[in-house]
């Protein structure tokens, strides 16, 4: 999250100053995993592919961090997200060491982030036993010559392999997370990446364009750096072939069959409230905003001297909030509230659905500049 009012000094926000949700709101947890075993060059996430000898010591730090928060009142979660980097690093028993200390609600749903190459039946079995209920797997492509020049680590067979594994695993739902855009890879490319995800039956998939942010090796090389036209053209392939495999589009870059969307992103798209734990973590409470410290080492020597963790945070004024409120909501299939755009120059990008003003699929495409014109 980028800050977007000025940053307020770290001590006018205390990291265990949580309250509960409100009765019947969502509230989540994040559990961020700054582990990656090589880091992608197209990554502008706060994690390191050089301190795995950190992790044993960072689980026990952050498993500190949640106790301090339950022990001033953290409300139970409606779900939970192993974020990172590569939170399938973790063994199921440290997993299990981290969800044993949040209060859940009955049903909570429990996501850990995978990478395909770092599971199989055994730790799959081993996640579940430990609470985990949905797998979140970070696939990219199913073309190898597309995941190398991406720099991942796997190819489309090992996809395969522990897509399948997922799937015989009895977890009640799963995403398979592509990327789209990358130089080199073709509109037909594109197509049977697709078309091989969808040979597997994920009952949710995340599409996201290719990025490119500041400061990453992307960045640096110009000619690797993605087209908005070629964007645009994948994006509507995967609408076409998604829609017809019967997932439905609940946010742009999000389809999944009735019943599987992600409870946890849909928390951050309400403008729920959720308490992140761990380096660089972001948490949210009735529009006040704080994020820990970015690196592991400097977040554990804050625990080990009984410090707050937490960098910075800001507080949003009422009609910041709605307006960002209007701009998260834009982005969903529920749309906004009729009135809140002025429909002049949007013919074709917005339409109404009864009381509602929902986006088009062109109106996704350029859903940055239809945002501009919310009230």
């Amino acid at each position: 999250m980028t800050p977007a009012l000025p940053v307020e000094p770290a001590a006018a926000v205390h990291p265990h100053a949580v309250h509960p949700a409100v009765d019947g709101e969502p509230f989540g947890v994040y559990i961020h995993i700054p582990f990656c075993r090589r880091r992608c060059d197209y990554c502008a996430f706060a994690t390191w592919d050089d301190r795995a000898h950190l992790l044993a010591h960072y689980v026990a730090g952050v498993r500190r961090e949640i106790d301090l928060a339950v022990a001033s009142g953290l409300a139970p979660a409606a779900s939970v997200f192993f974020g990172g980097g590569t939170p399938s690093l973790l063994s199921a028993t440290q997993v299990a060491t981290l969800l044993g200390g949040l209060p859940l609600v009955p049903g909570a749903e429990v996501t850990l982030e995978c990478n395909p190459e770092t599971i199989g039946p055994r730790e799959l079995c081993g996640y579940r036993t430990a609470g985990v209920t949905r797998i979140s797997l970070g696939a990219q492509s199913l073309i190898d010559h597309v995941l190398a020049a991406l720099g991942r680590t796997h190819d489309a067979r090992t996809v395969t392999r522990a897509a399948t594994a997922v799937a015989e695993s009895g977890f009640d739902s799963w995403s398979l997370d592509l990327i789209y855009g990358t130089v080199g890879e073709s509109l037909d490319d594109w197509r049977r990446s697709l078309a091989t995800a969808l040979d597997l039956a994920p009952p949710h998939v995340s599409a996201y364009g290719l990025t490119v942010e500041a400061g990453t090796p992307l960045a640096h090389d110009p000619a690797r750096h993605p087209d908005d036209d070629d964007q645009a053209d994948k994006y509507l392939a995967a609408e076409q072939a998604l829609m017809a495999a019967g997932l439905a589009s609940y946010e742009i870059s999000n389809w999944a069959r009735p019943g599987h969307e992600s409870r946890h992103n849909r928390c951050y798209w309400s403008q729920g409230d959720y308490r992140g734990f761990g380096c660089a973590a972001h948490s949210h409470q009735g529009g006040r905003r704080w994020w820990n410290v970015r690196t592991p080492e400097r977040y554990l020597a804050l625990l080990e001297d009984g410090a707050s963790v937490v960098a910075a945070g800001e507080h949003l004024d009422a009609g910041l909030r709605r307006l960002e409120g209007l701009q998260l909501a834009l982005r969903t299939a529920a749309g906004v509230p009729l009135g809140s755009l002025d429909d002049d120059g949007l013919e074709g990008l917005v339409e109404r659905r009864q009381d509602r003003q929902v986006l088009t699929v062109a109106g996704r495409l350029l859903a940055n500049e239809v945002a501009l014109r919310l009230r």
